[in-house]
């Protein structure tokens, strides 16, 4: 079995290696193996027999528990943990278990703290919006703090109790309108978390010369917790990146100490020469402006409630969460799991009739994550061929005029084929 590893901060990718799956609950099961047979033919079809990928599963959700008496075995996070990138299928909540969510089991312990998701539109897709072809965002959601943290007390429990008292008799809160039924949760975000998160979103900018990277926050309301996520923000590009990029900050400044004409003429002459814009938006803002003018946005960085409500809209303007591919990584430690963005769908589990697209395309992320761009961008024409063709799944064709409707497998043999034709 061949490891990826990290070397000099950068991940060295052997050309056999070895990939940890999870299958998926539902839907996985229909999914994982037709995404691993459109990866097997591009990677052959790219290299030419010179490189492949080694499935190696591992057990999460519902297979686990029938198999092992354990939701989300230690083997399963060694095995992430050990061969650092893997993908996975989707994974059931537990109910009544001691894991909130498997998905956020997986990215706190593996400390994935950044959550990728890029949105675009293909050809042939129908869309909800007039123009969905000026979609094209990639948001960094943080991924281990915010209420995601789960730190929470439950209405009527002691400890939501002992919670209050200490707010109001130790910090002097006098604004819980109802306490003896309220229900407590801390939101933490750290300076550190953020930091980290933003100066991944500005390298990716950098790395794909993209224009602009937008700080998402509702920081006029929660001054502390996301406006501290703004301003860590703004800290970040222009201590880190002050040569790369020119801050809406500086702007400002500029603005003030030598007028508005000034100010713009310093951010037009900034973009003339590459740099990269960072703003920021409000939370509510942005979901509308996303609709008016998405034109004008495409690195996002977001904590993670915000960017939970912002990834799924922007992927409903695209044509639905089917499409919508992700992926979770710690860019220190190069540990990344891709994965299907969307639930288990059991009311159509077995049927056949499953959009295979999110977790295809995730792979596809996982293959540029490993270098291995040819076979990348083979699947990626593959797909818009099809779509623009009115072939797909019928959760899209239906909509497509003219849509040839294929069940999960034949659309899976459809994409091989069209990788032949190339």
């Amino acid at each position: 079995m061949s490891k990826v590893y990290m070397q000099d901060g950068k991940l060295v990718v052997p050309d056999r290696v070895t990939v940890p799956f999870i299958e998926g609950d539902g839907v996985g099961a229909e999914i994982t193996p037709v995404c691993q047979k459109i990866v097997n033919a591009a990677v052959e079809l790219a290299y030419l027999g010179k490189r492949s990928i080694e499935w190696m599963e591992v057990l999460a959700g519902g297979k686990a528990f029938e198999r092992t008496g354990e939701w989300l075995p230690q083997a399963t996070l060694d095995a992430f943990n050990e061969y650092l990138v893997g993908i996975k299928g989707p994974l059931t909540t537990p109910v009544g278990g001691g894991i909130r969510s498997l998905n956020v089991a997986l990215r706190q312990t593996l400390d994935l703290y950044v959550c990728l998701r890029p949105v675009r539109w293909f050809k042939g897709v129908v869309s909800p919006v007039k123009e969905p072809h000026k979609v094209n965002m990639h948001i960094f959601r943080e991924n281990t703090e915010d209420i995601y943290a789960g730190i929470e007390w439950e209405q009527g429990t002691p400890e939501a109790k002992k919670f209050y008292a200490f707010l109001r008799d130790e910090m002097g809160v006098t604004k819980v309108r109802f306490p003896e039924t309220s229900s407590f949760g801390v939101k933490p975000v750290s300076k550190e978390g953020t930091q980290r998160l933003v100066r991944a979103a500005i390298r990716y900018a950098v790395r794909h010369h993209l224009p602009s990277v937008t700080l998402v926050h509702k920081g006029n309301i929660m001054k502390f917790t996301e406006g501290g996520f703004k301003r860590w923000g703004y800290e970040v590009a222009e201590t880190e990146f002050s040569g790369q990029t020119f801050t809406m900050n500086r702007y400002d400044v500029l603005k003030k100490e030598l007028g508005e004409e000034s100010a713009r003429a310093a951010m037009a002459d900034a973009v003339n020469n590459g740099k990269i814009i960072i703003k920021d938006c409000i939370a509510d803002a942005f979901l509308q402006n996303t609709l008016l003018m998405p034109e004008d946005y495409s690195v996002i960085a977001t904590l993670n409630l915000n960017g939970d409500y912002v990834s799924d809209q922007l992927a409903a303007m695209v044509g639905g969460i089917g499409i919508a591919p992700g992926a979770n990584i710690n860019y220190q430690t190069g540990h990344a799991i891709f994965e299907a963005t969307h639930g288990t769908a059991p009311n159509i589990a077995g049927k056949n009739v499953v959009n295979p697209c999110s977790l295809l395309l995730s792979s596809v992320m996982m293959l540029e994550h490993l270098g291995w761009n040819e076979a990348a961008s083979l699947i990626t024409a593959a797909l818009e061929k099809a779509f623009s063709q009115g072939e797909a799944t019928p959760d899209l064709a239906r909509f497509m005029p003219g849509g040839k409707s294929l069940p999960t497998d034949l659309f899976g043999e459809r994409i091989v084929e069209l990788l032949g034709v190339l």
